[in-house]
């Protein structure tokens, strides 16, 4: 039997329908702008910080980040022997941020009580001529919540491409700080004040090295690491290590992670509620440093997952 979708009411959100996924001691809640996931809890408690039923998402919560993740530096690049201009919606930054279906309505093609797949096409336009299908499948198993991504290039040339999602994990009653925290990447990239990397470094040794269980602390995170393990990556939090235990994972084709402790997200009384913890195919302004970026021949698909699970 097929689930029921239903709209939101009119609050700037008219046009978008939200889907609702049960199983077990699970809940999941995605809307349709942007396939965003909105809420995801498990055994009643809430795993993510994300957004009201009446509300929109604040500082990419639970938005897919197609057909690029983070930031293209003055949302410029070039291409096959062409340069291209983005719109630039990083204004305070002058960068392109997190690519062009985070405010797009997506169809939704599949809706059961445990599985939910949507679809969304680009057609080319200025700054990316590409013409691409995204799908988004969001599934509730017994390792908890999985999220699979697909992109398909329906163009007659090769398209470059990047794909991420942008998820705040939160245990309820704690601040960021209170956290301990595991991380498998040996190596972080450095950046400039336009959030633009500007190298790559060893963490052993520093206050970035989360390779063991550590307290975060007052420490600000805005930091993509790198040099995780090939095969796939879990990153867990808890309230102590071990005790309370979220996790988030990607397979294989996410070699990238973007860490945010939030400090900067509205409104303030939100700030390091929770910990942004985004799955990336590439690094920060992959179009330009070509660094993990991913190029899509005619008739190609990438397809990646990344999924949440609590540890209880």
């Amino acid at each position: 039997m097929a689930h029921r979708v239903t709209p939101p009411p009119a609050s700037g959100e008219r046009r978008s329908a939200e889907i609702q996924l049960r199983s077990g001691s699970q809940r999941a809640s995605i809307r349709s702008t942007g396939a965003t996931l909105r809420s995801y809890e498990s055994h009643g408690r809430e795993l993510l910080d994300g957004f009201g039923r009446h509300g929109w998402s604040r500082d990419g919560r639970g938005q897919l980040l197609l057909p690029w993740p983070n930031r293209i530096r003055d949302g410029r690049y070039r291409f096959a022997g062409h340069s291209h201009q983005l719109p630039i919606s990083e204004v305070g930054r002058t960068n392109a941020i997190h690519g062009l279906v985070r405010w797009v309505t997506w169809q939704v093609e599949e809706a059961l009580p445990e599985r939910a797949r949507l679809s969304v096409e680009v057609s080319p336009q200025p700054g990316y001529p590409f013409w691409m299908r995204f799908e988004a499948e969001y599934k509730l198993t017994m390792r908890g919540l999985e999220v699979t991504l697909a992109a398909h290039n329906l163009g007659r040339g090769p398209a470059p491409f990047g794909a991420g999602a942008h998820p705040y994990l939160r245990l309820a009653g704690h601040l960021v700080d209170d956290l301990h925290l595991r991380l498998p990447a040996r190596r972080r990239l450095t950046s400039d004040s336009q959030g633009i990397p500007t190298g790559e470094v060893e963490v052993g040794g520093t206050e970035y090295d989360f390779r063991d269980w550590r307290r975060i602390g007052p420490l600000v995170l805005d930091t993509c690491f790198s040099d995780l393990p090939s095969e796939g990556w879990a990153v867990e939090l808890g309230v102590q290590p071990g005790i309370e235990q979220l996790q988030i994972w990607a397979d294989r084709s996410f070699p990238y992670v973007m860490v945010y402790s939030g400090d900067g997200v509205s409104p303030p009384g939100r700030r390091r509620a929770g910990l942004a913890v985004e799955p990336m195919t590439c690094a920060p302004d992959a179009f330009n440093s070509g660094l993990g970026l991913l190029v899509l021949g005619p008739g190609e698909t990438f397809r990646g997952s990344w999924g949440v699970s609590h540890g209880g």
